[in-house]
Formats: C-alpha cells, sequence, structure tokens
C-alpha cells in the first residue's frame, strides 16, 4: 500500500508547510488507509515534534481524555491535567482545547497534533454545558498557530461540519488504489514470501501466469480498497505457497474471505455495525440495506413500498444512512457506497451462515461484470474455502 500512500503524505506535508499552515482533513471509507497515512505523517514529522491521537480510542468523557492526552504529550507543560480534572467535564474539555492552542513551551516551533477519528469528540456534546464540541474545536484549530492533520471515516458528516468554515481546512478525498498500485503489492507480497524462503520473487512473474491480468482483476474485485487489496493478496500468496487449486485465482481467493469467517467479510461486519451504531432507526435501517442489497438503483417510493413504510418516513431512514456514508444517491437512486459490503449483506444478513455452494455463486454473480478484459480468454477456478469449485471460460 506503500506506493500511493507516499504521494499523498507529500501533500500532507506541503500543507502543513505552507505559510499560513492549511489543515488537511483526510476522508475515506473504512479500510481506505486514513490511519496508515497518519502514522506515517508521525514518524515522518518525528515523535518529540508531533503527537498522534487516536480519537476514538480515548473520547470517553472529557476528563479522562485530557489525562490520557496529557499523559502521552511529548510537549513540556502539557502534563498538569489534575485541576482541571477535578473542576468537571466543560474545564477539561476548555484544557484540551487550550492544549491544541498553545504553542509548544520554551520553543518559537509549532507542535503537530495527528488527530484520527476526530469526530468522536462529538460523543463530549451529552456532558452538562458542552453543547457545541465540534464548532468549537473546529474554531480553537482555525486560530491556533499549531499545525493539525484530521481524518475521518465519516465523509458527509464531516463536509456538512466544515461547510462555510475557514478555507485553512483542506479537504483531501483518500484515493483508491490504481491497477499499477494493485501491481505493486503483489510486487511486495512476492518479495516478502521470496525472503520467507517461499516460492515468490520480486519482479518476474510474480507466481502468476499474467500477473497484469491478476493485477486488474484484484483491483476490480476490490475497488481499489486497500484493506480489500492486502486481504485478496495475502489470501492468494498463502494459496500459492500451499500450491492449492486455484493458486493464480483471485476469484477464488475473494470466496474464501468472504465465507463467515474469513477477513473480508470481518472488515465487512466491522463497518456494518460500527456505521449503523453512529445511525438512527437501526432496524429500519437494516432492512433498507438489505432492499438494496436485492437490488440496487431503486427510488424513495420504490424502497418506502417494500419496506412498508411512508415515503416521509423512509427518506428520514435514507439521510440517515447517507449521514454514515452507507449509501449514495445518483439521480434519486439509492446504491450501496461499498459494493464488497452489499455483497456481504446478502451473503451474511440471513438467518443461517451461507454454505460454499451459496458463496460461490454471489461470487460469480458480483465478479463477472466487473472483470477486465484479457488478450486471450482467461480461465478462473471458483471455490470457497478450499470445497467444490469450478471452471468458467471468461471470453
Amino acid at each position: 500500500m506503500l506506493t500511493p500512500r507516499s504521494t499523498l503524505t507529500r501533500r500532507l506535508v506541503a500543507a502543513l508547510d505552507a505559510t499560513p499552515s492549511r489543515i488537511p482533513v483526510l476522508l475515506g471509507g473504512c479500510g481506505s488507509g486514513r490511519t496508515t497515512v497518519l502514522r506515517q505523517m508521525h514518524d515522518r514529522i518525528g515523535r518529540t515534534a508531533s503527537q498522534f491521537i487516536d480519537v476514538e480510542r480515548t473520547a470517553t468523557t472529557p476528563e479522562r481524555f485530557l489525562r490520557a492526552v496529557t499523559a502521552a504529550s511529548p510537549f513540556p507543560g502539557a502534563t498538569s491535567a489534575g485541576d482541571a480534572v477535578a473542576a468537571g467535564a466543560r474545564s477539561a474539555f476548555d484544557a484540551a482545547l487550550a492544549l491544541f492552542g498553545r504553542p509548544r513551551a520554551g520553543t518559537t516551533e509549532p507542535a503537530t497534533f495527528l488527530l484520527d477519528e476526530f469526530l468522536e469528540l462529538r460523543t463530549f456534546e451529552s456532558f452538562p454545558g458542552l453543547r457545541r464540541v465540534l464548532r468549537e474545536l473546529i474554531d480553537t484549530l482555525t486560530s491556533s498557530p499549531n499545525r493539525f492533520v484530521l481524518t475521518s471515516r465519516y465523509t458527509a458528516r464531516a463536509l456538512r461540519l466544515l461547510r462555510d468554515q475557514s478555507a485553512r481546512f483542506e479537504v483531501i478525498h483518500i484515493p483508491a488504489l490504481t491497477a499499477e498500485d494493485v501491481l505493486d503489492v503483489l510486487g511486495l507480497h512476492a518479495s516478502a514470501a521470496a525472503g520467507a524462503g517461499g516460492p515468490g520473487g520480486p519482479g518476474g512473474s510474480l507466481g502468476f501466469d499474467d500477473p497484469g491480468f491478476t493485477a486488474r482483476t484484484l483491483h476490480a474485485l476490490a475497488e481499489g480498497r486497500p484493506a480489500y487489496v492486502g486481504a485478496v493478496a495475502d489470501e492468494l500468496a498463502a494459496m500459492r505457497d500451499h500450491g492449492g487449486p486455484g493458486t493464480s485465482d483471485a476469484i477464488s481467493a475473494l470466496s474464501a474471505l468472504m465465507a463467515a469467517d474469513g477477513r473480508i467479510s470481518r472488515l465487512c461486519q466491522f463497518s456494518y455495525e460500527l456505521r449503523l451504531h453512529r445511525a438512527r432507526g437501526y432496524g429500519a435501517l437494516k432492512a433498507i440495506l438489505e432492499i438494496l442489497a436485492e437490488q440496487e438503483g431503486l427510488t424513495l417510493t420504490e424502497i418506502s413500498q417494500r419496506l412498508h413504510r411512508t415515503p416521509g418516513s423512509t427518506k428520514d431512514y435514507l439521510s440517515w444512512l447517507e449521514d454514515v456514508d452507507l449509501v449514495t444517491s445518483r439521480q434519486k437512486r439509492y446504491s450501496f457506497t461499498d459494493a464488497l459490503l452489499r455483497l456481504w449483506v446478502r451473503l451474511h444478513c440471513r438467518p443461517t451462515a451461507p454454505v460454499e455452494d451459496e458463496i460461490a455463486r454471489e461470487i460469480h454473480r458480483y465478479a463477472l461484470p466487473r472483470l477486465p478484459q484479457a488478450s486471450e480468454p482467461a480461465y478462473v477456478m471458483v471455490a470457497a474455502g478450499g470445497g467444490k469449485s469450478g471452471i468458467i471460460e471468461i471470453d
């Protein structure tokens, strides 16, 4: 995943080095590489000049958040949180804002704060006296001499918050991997296998009859999402090491990964549950996702009829799904934002776990329209979890 991320890192550095510095806001869905990029920035800037803060893990109460941030701070003068913590939630949050707003003690150099999942600070708005937490944060960052990089997996919410805010904020949508990037990822896996004594090797065939076609296939199936690409690449490497059937077949790898205990299945379950719990109307929203898993591109009226709810209430439900980026509306027709998540809903949002034949059938249905064209007919072997397999000719 390093090739496109290094380009993104250079863009972030340019934003921070501008006069005055800009505040990059990295937006991307689950598995898009936001945290990886932020950790690369932490290493590049230096751990004594920057602080990485996982807001999602530390935004419990304002008092505990302040204590956690100050205890881990590399900056002098940031370790005295006792009085603010004792004074309550409002005082603790004010102290956290002051920490972000003031320069490093004893130096003219600005501090750099890397806030991963910054929107999670919204949880503080349930405490007395804290009703505009995110607005106060934005105001503080805008006027601060320090430097900041923010990330969020909730694109719609972040864009709404930053609308009409200072031009100092620079929204950056994390790009998907290209087919060339995926080929590099396969090369990295092959190099790692060679270093471990496996059959892979850098360059050359990478263990595939047509590495370029394999990379294009993997890119199409994973839609360039780094977490999915990495999972399939790892599965391909494992299949190749064991010399099993379909050792160069990305579709067979995807079938194994979409089983109940598969890596991509677990990634999809995490994204599905996390976003639904951040939205409202949990049960009704799940029903709409199941409807769109059966057929995409439905209108509001068509969805409301299948849901057996009024168009007004259905419109509210759909807006809540859009708010957490689970669905996207184009020309008033609704679809999943993440195609592999839609596949996961089809397979796993049901009373019993799918059997191997059902997984293989759904993978066929998902993959065949996406496969790239090869110069000659390509043959792919489809297997789910090492079970039954069959060969399909793709013209």
